[in-house]
């Protein structure tokens, strides 16, 4: 199911691109805002929007890197890497932006009002973050960045988080992981699953040469049971 780019006006001024897929139907239904990697939105991240909307829920992929160098990047190019630059305060100024289209989804007809933040790589954070202080009512990392950073940001959130990762996965290394099991362990509303042989990127057919189906099957189903449980 194909979508469009869209045009949202940004609270900081100015307006940001985003791809927006919408199911055929006129039931109200969840949104899935997706925060890419930092090769911006591009096929895999497109493809991702459109197969959520294939299962009836609306998806929208803001382009977080537009006040840097907007647009997708191949992974080849460093300038993917140097947009993204300094981490933390980027990540902090895309929350305005993950917020914006939150907003503009739950403004659409079909939308109910209940919205996931998914993460991929750069975007993992927002898994959190988004729950956390942006409105939204669940989030789902895949193959997250720096997710050390933001685990004291899960204190206090109630709403349902899942992350996941490979155990090859070179960001997120054993004791990362084990951070997130002890969070996992004593917080019944987060949830960590690590797939034994899977690498970095395994969600991203054009990136890594780590893609891995099982792994991003796995991954897809639990983004769409926890959206069908916003209905």
């Amino acid at each position: 199911m194909a979508g469009q780019t869209i045009g949202i006006a940004s609270r900081d001024g100015g307006a940001f691109d985003c791809y927006l897929a919408v199911p055929a139907g006129e039931t109200k239904v969840p949104a899935v805002v997706l925060a890419s990697a930092i090769h911006g939105v591009d096929a895999d991240i497109v493809a991702i929007a459109d197969e959520f909307a294939g299962h009836g829920f609306i998806a929208a992929a803001p382009d977080l890197f537009w006040r840097t160098l907007p647009g997708p990047l191949p992974m080849e190019d460093k300038r993917a890497s140097e947009r993204s630059q300094p981490r933390a305060e980027r990540i902090r100024a895309g929350e305005a932006d993950m917020a914006d289209t939150l907003a503009h989804v739950r403004g659409m007809a079909r939308a109910n009002g209940r919205a996931l933040a998914m993460g991929f790589c750069y975007g993992g954070p927002y898994a959190i973050l988004g729950p956390k202080r942006l409105g939204f009512d669940a989030g789902v990392s895949c193959h997250g960045t720096r997710m050390q950073d933001y685990i004291g940001e899960l204190e206090g959130v109630s709403q349902p988080v899942s992350v996941i990762w490979g155990d090859q996965d070179h960001v997120a290394p054993a004791e990362v992981r084990d951070a997130y099991r002890a969070v996992a362990g004593r917080m019944g509303n987060v949830e960590l699953t690590i797939f034994p042989g899977v690498k970095h990127g395994y969600m991203m057919p054009g990136h890594h040469g780590a893609f891995d189906q099982k792994a991003r099957d796995y991954s897809m189903r639990r983004a769409v049971a926890m959206l069908a449980a916003l209905r």
